[in-house]
């Protein structure tokens, strides 16, 4: 692979320069005293130290509630708050009180803050808590999202936002009703490979966008788990992991569809697809022309990537889509009409926490009384989506779709 470094050192910039984008911190002025510092020891030539700002004393940080203790909330989002600067976990909800309370006991969790889903309701007289994340089955976002706004809490719920788009509907009026604020896990809108990335689409660092290619499979191994099942999940592959490759369609475009193609499979006689499907196949059309043309599915070694073209470089990531280590790489002719070569760049990123940094822009807008940047009608958006492709599928046809009602993205995330 070759590199030329003249828009190596381009790149780096935008990365350097990519917190320009954001606002002042919250709390910074709080926070600045108790900021620690050291001289420099490097040379010139090296990159310099970076010692992270500090995050906001415990006992002023926004409390989150944690509901459902499986596996991405175990794995993921609890160990997630160790690198937090504006959140912290203080209760759990779960159907399982012996393994809550082990994972209690981690986290420094009282057990009188262990709940059972019986006792969800108790939240509202639960003052430390402030916010609910919401880790369930799908089928289950839509009840609990809109008891929590009933009990007074704002929501970080889960994607899939919700199974039908009435269901998305119903979590969004009642968070407005009880005046909470609802925010659905877009991760990777916060990740700052992909703040980086988008911030050079805007700036037409790739030309114009022509087309996005994306394939997000992963092999399910179990049939009785409950992403096979219809009802808890609301369908296969799709809602699950071809998610991803509709959002990421959406947030780099900037744009939404206006018709959508779709074709789904499940191999006859395998037990784990009686229900769902085993694998989509979809086509997404912009109003530019631009074009998203993806794959996803439940029977395939896992594969994560997307490659975007536009019309003076592309960009791709492989892997994409996943929690950590994704790469970036730009390619473009460099030299000249005469003599010019193509020349491909790997965007060295620094990887931060992708759970850590949605906790915190969630922390923030709590705090801030703002909408999040991934709101309720991003995930209505894409479950209007999701939809239209299953029914294309049904029906072998082209479905139209008709331009969403208002902005389904809120105000850009903030640094820190």
């Amino acid at each position: 692979m070759k590199h030329d470094q003249a828009p190596r050192r381009d790149f780096l910039r935008y990365v350097g320069t990519i917190a320009a984008l954001s606002a002042p911190a919250m709390g910074a002025a709080a926070a600045e005293k108790d900021r620690v510092t050291f001289p420099p020891i490097e040379a010139k030539s090296e990159k310099p130290e970076k010692t992270e700002p500090p995050g906001d004393p415990m006992n002023e940080r926004v409390g989150i509630a944690i509901v459902g203790v499986g596996r991405i909330s175990v794995n993921e989002v609890l160990p997630a708050f160790a690198q937090s600067k504006h959140t912290k976990p203080v209760a759990l909800v779960s159907g399982d009180r012996a393994k809550a309370l082990k994972i209690a006991r981690q986290y420094n969790i009282p057990e009188s803050a262990v709940l059972d889903y019986r006792e969800y309701d108790k939240l509202a007289t639960m003052p430390e808590v402030q916010g609910v994340y919401i880790a369930l089955p799908n089928n289950m976002h839509a009840e609990y999202t809109i008891r929590a706004a009933r009990a007074g809490k704002h929501v970080l719920c889960e994607k899939p936002m919700a199974n039908t788009v009435a269901e998305c509907q119903s979590m969004i009026d009642a968070c407005k009703q009880a005046k909470r604020r609802l925010m659905i896990a877009y991760r990777r809108q916060y990740a700052p490979v992909e703040r980086t990335l988008v911030k050079m689409i805007r700036e037409k660092k790739l030309g114009e966008l022509r087309e996005f290619v994306s394939c997000n499979s992963q092999n399910m191994g179990d049939p009785q788990h409950w992403r096979l099942k219809r009802a808890l999940a609301g369908g296969g592959a799709l809602p699950d992991v071809g998610l991803y490759c509709i959002n990421e369609a959406r947030f780099l475009s900037g744009e939404e569809p206006v018709e959508v193609i779709g074709h789904t499979w499940s191999t006859p006689g395998d037990a784990r697809f009686k229900e769902v499907e085993e694998s989509c196949q979809f086509v997404l059309r912009f109003p530019s022309g631009f074009v998203a043309s993806c794959s996803t599915g439940y029977a395939s070694h896992k594969s994560q990537m997307f490659r975007l073209n536009g019309s003076t470089a592309f960009a791709e990531m492989n892997p994409a889509y996943a929690y950590n280590g994704n790469k970036l790489r730009i390619s473009r002719v460099e030299g000249g009409k005469e003599g010019g070569q193509e020349q491909t760049s790997e965007i060295q990123v620094e990887e931060e926490n992708q759970f850590a940094k949605e906790l915190d822009h969630f922390a923030q807008c709590v705090r801030q009384d703002k909408q999040p940047h991934t709101p309720g009608e991003e995930g209505l958006q894409d479950q209007r989506i999701i939809e239209a492709i299953y029914a294309s599928a049904k029906s072998g046809r082209a479905v139209k779709l008709s331009p969403p009602p208002g902005k389904t993205r809120g105000p850009e995330p903030q640094e820190g």
